[in-house]
C-alpha cells in the first residue's frame, strides 16, 4: 500500500487531501512545515510527497531541491494557489513530477498521485532489473588454485595490465575476465565480449575495428567496432587463439599505438581499452607453428591466469552444485531440492568434459527429472555426461587392432572421429545440438565432420 505525505501550511487542505487519499486507500501522513517534512522524508520511506509551494519557514521549492538530495527517486507533486506557468516550469526543472493548483480538482488530483507513483515503482523496477542484469556471478570454490586466481583479481584488476585467461571450454574464463573488469578503475564503462571463433575470419577486423560506407559489398552504412564500443572500459577477446593472421596485426599496432583505423578508413581513432583475452589453445604451440604472433602474445600476457578443469577441483563441486540448485530453482519458482551426500559423491566421480557449464546443465537437468531429494541413482540415470561414451569405447577397446596405428596421432584422430559420430547418432545428426553436448563451436564440428568424411547413416 503507497505511503503519502503531505506538507502544507494550511489546515484545510491537509485535512482535505488526507480524506480524499485514504478514501483511495493509500497510507497518508502530513506536516505543516518544510523543516518537519524534510526530516520525515530522511527518516521515513514514502511513495510520493505532496508539497505546498508557500509555506512559513522553509520554502516549497527549497523542500523540493533538498528532499530530492536525500531520496533522489522519490516523486514530488508540487501544490500552490497562486501557480503560474513560470512556477510549474520551475519545480519541474528542479525536479517535481508534476504541478496542480489550489484548490485541487479531485480528479486531476487522483490521476496526477496515481501517475506519479506508477512512475515511482517504474523507476525501483528498472534498477532492480539492471543490478540484477549487471551482477557478475561470484567465483566459487575454495580449493587452491581458485583462491590464487581470486587473489590474483583482487591484485591485478585495480591496474590496466593485459591479462591472458587460459584453460579449457567451459571451465570459467569468461568470469575471470568479468570480475577483472569488476573490480577495475573502469567498472563503470562497458566489458565488450568478442568471440573470436565465432567470427568469420573475413569479418572479424569489421568486427574488431569498425567500417566505413561502402569499404566492400554488404558496408551499406559505416559500422562502430568493438575497439570504439569498448571506449573507457574493457575488451575482452575470447578464443584469441583462433584470430587470423591478418586480425592479429591490427590488434597488435592498437595496442601498441591506442589507436585502430576503421577497414576502409583511413583516419586514425585514438582508443583508451584495456584488453583481456582469452583462449583453450596453447598459444606457444600455435606461435611454433606459426599460427600465432610471438609479438602480440607478449603483448597481451603481461599477466597470466590459468582456470583449472573442474576435474582438478572436484572438491569445489559440492559448493558449485548447492550454488546451482538454490539459483535454478529460484529462477524456477520452486522450493530448492535437496542433494544426498551420495549424489555429490557419484557428480565428483564424473569425467567433466564441459566443465563447470556442464555441471550447471546436469545440475538443471536433475532438478527437472528427479524427486525432491536428488539421489546417486538420478545421478547415474539422468546425469550422463561421458560416461555412455566412456562405456562404449571400453566395451569397444578389446575389439580394437591396435596395430593398425603407426603413430599415437592416428590413435587420436580413430577416437575422435568415433567419439563425433556416437554423439552425432546420439543427436539424430542435428550439429547444433552435438556442438553445444560436446562444447566445440559449430563451425569447428562441420570442420571435423569433413576432415573424418563422417555421413550420415554409414
Amino acid at each position: 500500500m503507497a505511503k503519502i505525505l503531505i506538507i502544507d501550511d494550511e489546515r484545510s487542505i491537509r485535512n482535505t487531501l488526507r480524506e480524499i487519499l485514504e478514501y483511495e486507500d493509500y497510507v497518508v501522513e502530513d506536516v505543516d512545515n518544510g523543516i518537519d517534512g524534510l526530516e520525515l522524508i530522511r527518516k521515513n520511506d514514502y511513495d510520493l510527497v505532496l508539497c505546498d509551494i508557500k509555506m512559513n519557514r522553509m520554502d516549497g521549492m527549497e523542500v523540493l531541491t533538498e528532499g530530492l538530495a536525500l531520496k533522489p527517486d522519490l516523486p514530488f507533486i508540487m501544490i500552490s494557489g497562486h501557480g503560474t506557468v513560470e512556477t510549474a516550469v520551475e519545480a519541474s526543472k528542479k525536479g517535481a513530477f508534476d504541478f496542480i493548483s489550489k484548490p485541487p480538482d479531485l480528479n486531476r488530483l487522483l490521476i496526477t498521485v496515481r501517475n506519479a507513483l506508477d512512475r515511482g515503482s517504474l523507476v525501483v523496477e528498472t534498477k532492480v532489473l539492471k543490478r540484477k542484469a549487471s551482477k557478475v556471478r561470484p567465483i566459487l570454490g575454495e580449493s587452491q588454485a581458485i583462491l590464487k586466481i581470486k587473489e590474483t583479481i583482487d591484485r591485478v584488476g585495480p591496474t590496466d595490465a593485459r591479462v591472458l585467461i587460459t584453460g579449457a571450454n567451459g571451465a570459467g574464463k569468461e568470469l575471470v575476465a568479468r570480475w577483472l573488469h569488476e573490480k577495475s578503475n573502469r567498472s563503470n564503462g562497458p566489458i565488450i565480449e568478442v568471440n573470436c571463433a565465432a567470427i568469420p575470419s573475413e569479418l572479424i577486423e569489421s568486427e574488431l575495428f569498425g567500417h566505413e560506407k561502402g569499404s566492400f559489398t554488404s558496408a551499406i552504412k559505416q559500422r562502430i567496432g568493438k575497439f570504439e564500443s569498448a571506449n573507457g572500459g574493457t575488451l575482452f577477446l575470447d578464443e584469441i587463439g583462433d584470430m587470423s593472421q591478418s586480425a592479429q596485426a591490427k590488434v597488435l599496432r592498437a595496442l601498441q599505438e591506442s589507436k585502430i583505423t576503421r577497414v576502409g578508413g583511413e583516419k586514425e581513432i585514438d582508443v583508451d581499452v584495456r584488453v583481456v583475452a582469452a583462449t583453450n589453445k596453447d598459444l606457444l604451440k600455435e606461435i611454433e607453428a606459426g599460427n600465432f604472433r610471438m609479438d602480440l602474445y607478449h603483448r597481451l600476457s603481461v599477466i597470466l591466469i590459468h582456470v583449472p578443469p573442474l576435474t582438478e577441483r572436484r572438491d569445489d563441486i559440492a559448493l558449485l552444485t548447492q550454488s546451482f540448485l538454490d539459483e535454478i530453482c529460484n529462477e524456477y519458482g520452486m522450493p530448492t531440492k535437496r542433494i544426498s551426500d551420495a549424489a555429490l559423491e557419484a557428480l565428483k566421480s564424473l569425467p567433466w568434459t564441459g566443465n563447470i557449464r556442464e555441471l550447471r546443465n546436469m545440475v538443471e537437468r536433475l532438478i527437472i527429472l528427479s524427486d525432491k531429494t536428488i539421489t546417486d541413482a538420478d545421478v547415474k540415470a539422468f546425469a550422463n555426461p561421458s560416461a555412455p561414451v566412456t562405456a562404449v569405447a571400453a566395451a569397444a577397446a578389446p575389439q580394437t587392432d591396435f596395430d593398425q596405428f603407426t603413430n599415437f596421432q592416428e590413435y587420436k584422430d580413430f577416437a575422435e572421429r568415433e567419439y563425433i559420430k556416437f554423439k552425432l547418432e546420439k543427436n539424430n545428426w542435428n550439429v547444433s545440438k552435438t556442438a553445444d553436448d560436446i562444447d566445440i563451436q559449430r563451425s569447428h564440428l562441420y570442420s571435423k565432420i569433413e576432415k573424418f568424411g563422417l555421413k550420415r547413416g554409414e
